[in-house]
């Protein structure tokens, strides 16, 4: 989880926490005003140590909330939720509505493949304190590595604007055709030399290197800014303490992401008294926000959810009014109105809430009714002892699970466990799939847990990958769930119970795995049918699907050569995955 360092002075003038006030025990008070944001004290300040350079540590336990990552976005929601009001942020532009620009960054063309938007503003008229500056960096930092998945997605740069020149330019050049003297060196080096030579450019090539042109920024004069997402230039990009003019750029491949980056730090540096500049972007293609928009952009769209559905998660039947003022404790805005929740056709009475600017975790209703939840207070709740008494027993599938469990261990396989998240490369391009009905987590923390797994198939291989040392045959297996999209459910998804297991042997063929199959049926007392399928991972001719009761519930057959050449296996290999909700019923 995330942890934050805060100067001491700083937070609390943010946060308007009074010591004197917090008691006997100003730990403990902060503690517990803390949960409010989902963070803990992890460690206090050292006392004996000047006031001004007090840190305290604060551990997060959300990832969902980046605004939180920073001195004052934590305090801020500690603020809001102590009785403060909720602040307001005039420079953001919408849809509907445009604030005005006097800078300008124009993206061409040659961007579009590589690292494709770019979102920034300009904070003005405050110098920069040593504390501003720890905490702008340590905020680029957290952003750039949680939520921007180690500078993949997102990544973000700070400028000083005396030595801009407007309008800057972001484009794609030749990495061995342009040079300039990075942050912590002394000469010049290409891009494709950072890459090679430079700490931060070791670090990060692998974003970059094996693409044939790379971003840059410049401004009107040819002068660099920055190589994104790998480093800042030595002279427009060293900000110090004492700067009073900055520009903020973050860059990367997810529109959302991006804008929502710049909006917290905008706000950030808005609540620590900076004036906000917007800045016009104008792409050379379309974007999710159009051709042109102007930055800070708000983009999230309201959220609605029943009092039916919060009286349900919470236990408790709270007025309109109740939840309104539990989520603006939480710095949401929010009105009473009827609606449809996402997934739902029918129309209620509820909550249709406005998200924050800095804010774009309200993914379904059931986030409404958590806020309501923080903001009412988890000790305003009271307590109630269970009202039915039941035996704790297996459930249908997972006893049935159970004895399939029991016959392939007997069988001389392995059982594995594996997450039921990965990334698409590895369920879906190592596979030679087309990724049509695989679900993509909105809001993943990193790109090797973006995917819901589809199938089994794809974790058996990536234990296979890393066995080759071992005596063969091989025989694995894993009963646990998949989940993919399913137009005929009510939430377009569906979850299943499924078999996966693998041979690997010079010997494996289709009839090995038709004969395991034949064992599995015979011992859960089945019949079944098999039909020739043309399935990407399997050789063609040399895959079939399993029919029970007509319908088709698996697949099996030897692995495509392609498929173990991606994953770097050397044997053949056979696999089947069957849904086993689908034969629980005899």
């Amino acid at each position: 989880m995330p942890k934050i360092e805060v100067n001491e002075t700083v937070f609390y003038a943010l946060a308007h926490w009074n010591v004197q006030e917090a008691g006997a025990d100003p730990r403990a008070a902060l503690e517990a005003a803390l949960t409010c944001a989902k963070a803990e004290l992890d460690e206090d300040s050292d006392k004996s140590l000047p006031e001004a350079e007090r840190t305290l540590k604060i551990e997060l336990n959300d990832t969902n909330r980046p605004d939180l990552w920073g001195t004052a976005g934590c305090a801020r929601q500690l603020r809001i939720y102590q009785g403060g009001p909720r602040p307001q942020y005039p420079f953001f532009s919408s849809a509907a509505h445009t604030q005005k620009a006097k800078h300008q960054v124009l993206v061409e063309e040659s961007v579009r493949r590589v690292r494709p938007y770019l979102a920034g503003f300009v904070a003005a008229g405050k110098g920069i304190t040593d504390a501003a500056l720890r905490d702008m960096i340590q905020t680029q930092e957290k952003l750039a590595w949680n939520f921007g998945r180690k500078r993949r997605t997102i990544s973000m740069g700070l400028y000083r604007i005396a030595a801009i020149t407007w309008p800057i330019t972001y484009k794609a050049v030749d990495p061995d055709a342009v040079s300039f003297i990075p942050l912590q060196w002394d000469v010049p080096l290409t891009l494709r030399e950072i890459l090679k030579q430079h700490p931060k450019g070791r670090e990060y090539a692998f974003i970059q290197e094996h693409e044939p042109l790379h971003p840059l920024l410049i401004d009107a004069c040819g002068a660099v800014l920055s190589y994104p997402p790998i480093i800042n230039s030595a002279d427009l990009g060293a900000v110090q303490v004492g700067d009073r003019d900055l520009f903020v750029e973050i860059t990367g491949t997810d529109m959302p992401s991006v804008s929502l980056a710049a909006s917290i730090m905008a706000c950030d540096l808005a609540d620590q008294g900076y004036t906000i500049e917007p800045v016009q972007v104008a792409y050379a293609y379309d974007t999710p926000f159009g051709r042109t928009f102007t930055s800070p952009y708000y983009f999230q769209e309201p959220v609605f959810c029943s009092l039916g559905r919060i009286q349900r998660l919470l236990g408790e039947p709270l007025d309109g009014a109740s939840c309104i003022a539990a989520l603006e404790r939480m710095g949401c805005r929010a009105e009473q109105a009827r609606g449809r929740e996402r997934g739902d056709g029918e129309e209620r009475s509820g909550i249709r809430l406005y998200p924050p600017e800095y804010r774009n975790d309200f993914l379904h209703a059931v986030d409404v009714a958590e806020d309501v939840m923080i903001g009412r207070g988890l000790g305003t709740f009271a307590p109630e002892r269970p009202r039915d008494f039941t035996i704790g027993r297996l459930t249908p599938i997972t006893a049935f699970s159970r004895k399939v469990k029991e016959l392939f261990v007997g069988m001389g396989y392995q059982e594995m466990i594996y997450n039921y998240l990965g990334s698409r490369k590895d369920l879906v391009d190592k596979m030679r799939g087309d990724g049509s009905r695989i679900i993509r987590i909105a809001n993943p923390m990193s790109e090797h847990y973006e995917y819901v797994r589809d199938g089994i198939v794809a974790s058996l291989l990536m234990s296979e990958s890393v066995s080759g040392h071992s005596g063969y045959p091989h025989r694995l297996f894993e009963i646990g769930k998949v989940a993919f999209r399913e137009e005929q459910e009510k939430d377009g998804t569906a979850t299943r119970q499924y078999l996966g297991f693998l041979t690997a042997d010079k010997d494996a063929t289709f009839n090995t795995a038709a004969g395991q199959l034949q064992t599995l049926f015979y011992y859960i007392a089945r019949e079944y049918t098999l039909e020739a399928a043309e399935d990407p991972r399997f050789i063609p001719g040399r895959g079939a699907r399993i029919r029970y009761r007509a319908e088709p519930i698996g697949v099996f057959g030897e692995v495509h050569p392609e498929v173990l050449e991606n994953w770097g296996i050397t044997v053949p290999c056979i696999a089947a995955e069957l849904d086993l909700d689908a034969l629980l019923v005899g």
